[in-house]
């Protein structure tokens, strides 16, 4: 019997699933058309069945690209972290929280050690507190399928104290149905399914203006392909008479006779270059090349409104205009996208920061409320390796910085930190050959 609180958790699930389709199909660059009139869609057919410019990944993929954990104040933090493969899936669980909304981490123990999976936001859900906001409930539902090609539904309940472990035959099960065939008791006294919460997707705003842009793009192509061909004119020449044929290819009649219908003489595709006329009257002319700058226009307008809504510099989109000619001045048009960058990291830091406990939970059984944790992100802003190591040479010749702490600034791992410190008092410790001494002394030096 399915439990109150399940079936909660579940049509919470079951009341996104259309949100997340509608936000799946942008994000994938697959929405249908939103401005065309039935005529336009008729007349078109399945001659262009797909017009759509993919704004919203790009600027999904545009903040995640900048928002990289790169390590915690606690070692083992880090190294539970990297064993389970999350300093590369975590941007997976972040594009989810930008795309959707939010995403899901779950930190359980398999065979004696702590795990961690990112999980789709379209399994799962949770329940707050509504006083402080904490977690006070989870689910993660999927189906699977069995050897016996049998289908089978799951529901995992995560509570701070024991998950409960639903199951029901069959497919496309909404919130009813669900026998509870397992509990397992743990001691986290927290729930481990983290969400990490953007709070709304980064997709919305940008919807109706992809519209627009596709409309128009869409209008481009249509345009041009009929500015293309040329279009021609006659006047003084006979139109063509043929019979209408019916389903099996035989003429209709009328009264015994065949129903006509007129039809241009001419071959438009291929054969307007060589039209000729018996009559001497026939005249023939080409109308004047379609103009098509209007379009351009409407284009930079609405990719105006773009970069305004979603922070993307205009060499993100490609803009027609003066392009920034130097590194400088293209990390200055990046400003707003780091700003915006550097708030999901703060966001974000809080949840990574709960994963990490958790891992430290499961591995130590210390609980996760007495561990300190803070997360490290990398620099959101672009700058180069040489820019980089410069500001941290100069703040550690001016003795603000000891030498680990300058390696770990420069992007070096715990691991490489040990083995450069290792390799550099070995060279301390051993002394020079005279033959390399000799071949570092400038000329006119002498050993004394």
């Amino acid at each position: 019997m399915t439990s109150d609180l399940l079936a909660e958790l579940l049509h919470q699930i079951d009341s996104f699933s259309g949100r997340f389709a509608d936000l799946h199909r942008y994000a994938s660059g697959t929405q249908p058309l939103a401005f065309i009139s039935p005529e336009s869609r008729k007349a078109l057919g399945n001659r262009l069945c797909r017009m759509a410019s993919n704004v919203p990944a790009l600027a999904v993929s545009s903040l995640v690209e900048r928002l990289r954990v790169q390590g915690f104040s606690d070692q083992r933090a880090w190294e539970l972290f990297v064993a389970n493969d999350l300093d590369q899936l975590s941007t997976q669980a972040m594009s989810d929280a930008l795309t959707f909304g939010a995403g899901y981490v779950l930190v359980w123990a398999k065979d004696g050690r702590p795990v961690a999976s990112v999980e789709s936001p379209c399994e799962c859900a949770v329940l707050r507190d509504p006083a402080d906001r904490s977690v006070i409930a989870g689910v993660k539902r999927f189906e699977r399928r069995n050897l016996d090609r049998t289908t089978e539904t799951h529901a995992y309940v995560y509570l701070p104290d024991q998950v409960q472990h639903y199951r029901s035959d069959g497919t496309g099960q909404g919130v009813s149905g669900y026998v509870l065939v397992e509990t397992i008791d743990h001691h986290l006294d927290t729930v481990p399914l983290v969400p990490i919460d953007n709070g709304r997707s980064e997709i919305d705003d940008l919807k109706p203006l992809v519209d627009a842009l596709n409309k128009l793009l869409l209008d481009m192509m249509v345009c041009s392909e009929a500015a293309g061909k040329g279009r021609r004119w006659v006047t003084g020449m006979e139109l063509t008479e043929r019979p209408v044929l019916d389903a099996d290819g035989n003429p209709i009649l009328d009264n015994g006779r065949p129903v006509m219908e007129t039809v241009n003489p001419v071959d438009e595709l291929s054969s307007v270059a060589w039209a000729v006329a018996e009559n001497a009257e026939t005249k023939f002319g080409a109308f004047g090349e379609a103009n098509l700058a209007g379009f351009e226009a409407g284009v930079r307008i609405v990719l105006s409104q773009i970069m305004a809504v979603s922070a993307l510099p205009s060499h993100y989109l490609g803009i027609l205009t003066d392009q920034p000619t130097s590194a400088d001045a293209l990390r200055a048009s990046e400003a707003s996208l780091t700003a915006r960058a550097e708030q999901r990291q703060l966001m974000f830091g809080k949840a990574w920061e709960q994963v990490g406990r958790l891992l430290i939970a499961v591995d130590t059984g210390i609980h996760p409320d007495d561990i300190p944790l803070r997360v490290q992100w990398a620099d959101a802003a672009t700058r180069s390796v040489a820019q980089e190591a410069d500001a941290t040479v100069k703040l550690y010749q001016a003795g603000l910085l000891p030498a680990a702490y300058a390696l770990a600034k420069l992007g070096y791992s715990a691991d490489e930190i040990a083995a450069i410190q290792t390799a550099r008092a070995s060279e301390l410790s051993t002394p020079p050959t005279n033959g390399s001494q000799s071949a570092v002394q400038p000329p006119g030096m002498t050993d004394e």
